[in-house]
C-alpha cells in the first residue's frame, strides 16, 4: 500500500511483508529488493535485507562495467523529442544538443542511405564547434555512431572522401582542445580521449589502404551509354570534385567532364547570381572558365546543401523527430494540418536550434 511523502514528486513508499513482519521502504528501495530476492532464491528470507548491501553492490558493479566498456554501444531508440527553452514548474532545465544527440535513434539512421550524408554532416559541424558541449554520454555515443559509419563505410567502399573529411575535422578539433585548451574541456580521462585519437588515426589509414574492387565487365558499363545520357549522369553529380574524377576514367568521359554547359549548371545551381558576378573567370578565348569559376567559388562561399531525407521540425508542438515517410509523421502531433506546420531542418540549423 504506497503513499506519497512530503513531496508530491518523491517516489514515495511502500510496506513489504517480511519474516520479522512488515517494514516500510521506499519504491526505489523495494525495485532493489525484488531483483536481489530473485538472485537468491536459496538463501533465507529473514537474511535479505540485512543483507540490502549485497543487492547495492551488484548495482554498482553493473554501472562500473558500462562505464568501463567503451565499445558498448549506448543508443537511444526514441523517434522524436520535445525541444523546450523554457523551465516550468512541470519540467526543469532546457533541451541541449547532447540531450537530443542521445535520444534521437541516429543509430539506425546511419543503415539508411537517404540519412547517411545528414548524419555526417552533423558529426562534422558538432566535431568542429560543439564537441565540448556534449555531456559524458553523449560524447561516447559520438565516438560509437562515428565508429559505426566507419565500418560501413569499409564495408560498401562508398563515400570514402566524405569520411576522411569528418575524421580530419574531428582530429584537428581534438588536436586543438587537448594542447591549446587543455583537458579540461573534455570529459573523462585524458587517456581515453588519447586512445580515441590513435583510434581515428587507425580509421584513416585503413580508409587510405581501401582498394576497390572493379565490378565484373560482362554487363553493359557506363562508357558503352550513348553519350547524352552519360553527360546527363553526369549533371546529376552535386560535386564538381566526383565529376573530375569520373573524367579520369576514360578518354571520352575527359572530354565530357570539360562540358562548359554542365560547370555552368553546378555553379547555378550552388550560388547565386550576385556570387556568380563577383568570380568572373575569363579563358584565352574570351569565354567565362565555368569550371575554374565554381573550384574558386567553392573556396569562397558554402555550397547549397540538399539531402535525401533530414529530421523535420513541428513548429505546432516544438517537437524534432524522424519523419517514417512523405505523408506519415512518428510524433504525437495536435494540429489539424501537420503538414503545413512541419519544416525540414538543415544540419546547421540542427546545431542553431540548441543555441541560447
Amino acid at each position: 500500500m504506497p503513499f506519497l511523502g512530503q513531496d508530491w514528486r518523491s517516489p514515495g513508499q511502500s510496506w513489504v511483508k517480511t519474516g520479522d513482519g512488515w517494514k516500510k521502504y521506499s519504491n526505489e528501495e523495494d525495485n532493489n529488493c525484488v531483483s536481489f530476492e530473485s538472485n537468491c532464491e536459496g538463501n533465507n528470507k529473514e537474511n535479505i535485507f540485512d543483507t540490502f548491501n549485497c543487492g547495492v553492490a551488484i548495482k554498482k558493479r553493473k554501472k562500473d562495467l558500462l562505464n568501463n566498456n567503451a565499445k558498448l554501444p549506448y543508443f537511444y531508440r526514441d523517434k522524436w523529442i520535445y525541444v523546450h527553452k523554457e523551465s516550468t514548474k512541470e519540467r526543469h532545465g532546457y533541451c541541449t544538443l547532447g540531450e537530443a544527440f542521445n535520444r534521437l535513434d541516429f543509430s539506425n539512421a546511419i543503415l539508411d542511405s537517404r540519412r547517411f550524408n545528414y548524419i555526417v554532416r552533423l558529426l562534422e559541424l558538432i566535431a568542429k564547434s560543439q564537441l565540448t558541449s556534449l555531456s559524458g554520454i553523449a560524447q561516447k555515443n559520438y565516438m560509437n555512431i562515428l565508429e559505426k559509419v566507419v565500418q560501413k563505410v569499409l564495408e560498401d567502399q562508398q563515400n570514402i572522401r566524405l569520411i576522411r573529411e569528418l575524421l580530419q575535422s574531428l582530429y584537428r578539433s581534438l588536436c586543438s582542445l587537448v594542447q591549446g585548451m587543455g583537458k579540461s574541456v573534455l570529459v573523462g580521462n585524458i587517456n581515453m580521449w588519447v586512445q580515441r585519437m590513435q583510434n581515428i588515426l587507425l580509421w584513416q589509414q585503413q580508409l587510405n589502404n581501401i582498394q576497390i574492387t572493379r565490378p565484373n565487365p560482362a554487363g553493359m558499363t557506363l562508357t558503352d551509354l550513348p553519350v547524352c545520357l552519360q553527360l546527363n549522369i553526369m549533371q546529376r553529380l552535386s560535386d564538381g570534385r566526383d565529376i573530375v574524377s569520373l573524367g579520369q576514367v576514360s578518354p571520352s568521359l575527359n572530354k565530357l567532364s570539360e562540358d562548359r554547359l554542365l560547370w555552368k549548371k553546378l555553379c547555378h545551381y550552388h550560388f547565386t547570381d550576385r556570387q556568380i558576378c563577383k568570380r568572373l573567370i575569363v579563358n584565352e578565348k574570351g569565354q567565362l572558365d565555368w569550371k575554374k569559376m565554381y573550384f574558386k567559388l567553392v573556396r569562397c562561399y558554402p555550397r547549397r546543401e540538399q539531402y535525401g531525407d533530414t529530421l523535420v521540425f513541428c513548429t505546432h508542438c516544438h517537437i524534432l523527430f524522424w519523419k517514417k515517410s512523405l505523408h506519415d509523421s512518428c510524433h504525437p502531433c495536435t494540429a489539424n494540418n501537420t503538414e503545413s506546420c512541419c519544416i525540414p531542418v538543415a544540419p546547421q540549423d540542427f546545431i542553431n536550434l540548441f543555441k541560447y
